[in-house]
């Protein structure tokens, strides 16, 4: 069987869908059904069906689609081990969220591009949710995430330190003002929040609605810098990591409000997939960002 099916067939399951599979492959329509018919044929049952508009796998393409992952990711490995020269200049996937692609992350990929120059990084950013999904299906090759500390049992998870979270806002606020700041006291208050799915969003969302509080209204923007700009602009107020206003607080454009709540609690870490082969390119980085915890003696 020709390998580029089992390509196909774990795109197909990914987007449910031939005719998204066929653009994401860059494939006609008709080759991909082509080849699912030929893969069928092959293990001699039907590995989808169909589900409205959207088809889904049979528990028999449950079953191959787990084994050709298996058989793609040896095929990967085989072809980084061919030589120690191969671990050394390919491509390194990562994903990753908006706030440490711009602030936390650049030292480290600058240090990693010195030693290994040769290697290729990509970075893509995302949402929380996304990425650890992007990591089990072999979209990205690492993800790094601020969120609540999850485990899957096909995900490795490194915590590489919590991340202090704060609530923003212009320094002539009425809640920079106040010496203590409770859920209660947002009321009222406009939200400037980031996309959908965003862990620390989410944490908000939950602090408030336990207190009973509806926000007066919400602004919702997918920039961080958007979402700077409109708190100092006084639009409303934002949680945010203290990474990422570190800079505006400093030169008085945003001020701290005086919030804190132990439900609001979000760490750094690192994703792979346990059954990911990580040649010596791959694992440096992985030691770069786990030798800066020691350093730093994050917890």
């Amino acid at each position: 069987m020709d390998t580029r099916y089992l390509h196909t067939l774990r795109e197909v399951a990914k987007w449910q869908s031939f005719t998204k599979a066929a653009e994401e492959l860059g494939y006609a329509q008709s080759s991909v059904t082509t080849q699912i018919q030929n893969v069928e044929e092959w293990f001699g049952a039907p590995l989808f069906e169909r589900w409205g508009r959207k088809v889904r796998l049979t528990q028999a393409g449950e079953l191959v689609l787990r084994y050709a992952e298996q058989v793609l990711m040896l095929l990967d490995e085989a072809k980084l081990s061919v030589n120690e020269e191969a671990q050394q200049a390919g491509t390194l996937t990562i994903g990753t969220v908006e706030s440490l692609a711009a602030f936390y992350l650049p030292p480290f990929l600058q240090k990693y591009r010195r030693e290994l120059p040769k290697m290729k990084l990509l970075l893509h950013p995302g949402i929380c949710s996304d990425l650890r999904q992007g990591v089990r299906d072999g979209t990205y090759d690492i993800a790094v995430i601020l969120d609540w500390p999850q485990t899957h049992p096909d995900i490795e998870c490194m915590d590489l330190g919590e991340e202090e979270m704060v609530v923003v806002a212009a320094p002539d606020h009425r809640l920079t003002q106040l010496a203590v700041v409770c859920a209660e006291d947002f009321a009222g208050e406009t939200l400037i929040v980031t996309e959908q799915g965003c862990s620390y969003r989410k944490m908000m969302e939950g602090v408030l609605r336990e207190a009973g509080i509806v926000p007066e209204t919400s602004l919702e923007f997918g920039s961080l810098e958007a979402i700077k700009q409109c708190a100092a602009y006084g639009l409303g107020i934002a949680l945010l990591p203290k990474i990422v206003v570190k800079e505006e607080v400093q030169s008085g454009k945003l001020s701290i409000v005086n919030f804190s709540h132990q439900d609001i609690r979000v760490c750094k870490q690192l994703l792979y997939h346990k059954k990911k082969w990580m040649p010596q390119a791959f694992r440096r980085l992985i030691e770069l960002l786990r030798e800066a915890k020691v350093e730093t003696g994050n917890n």
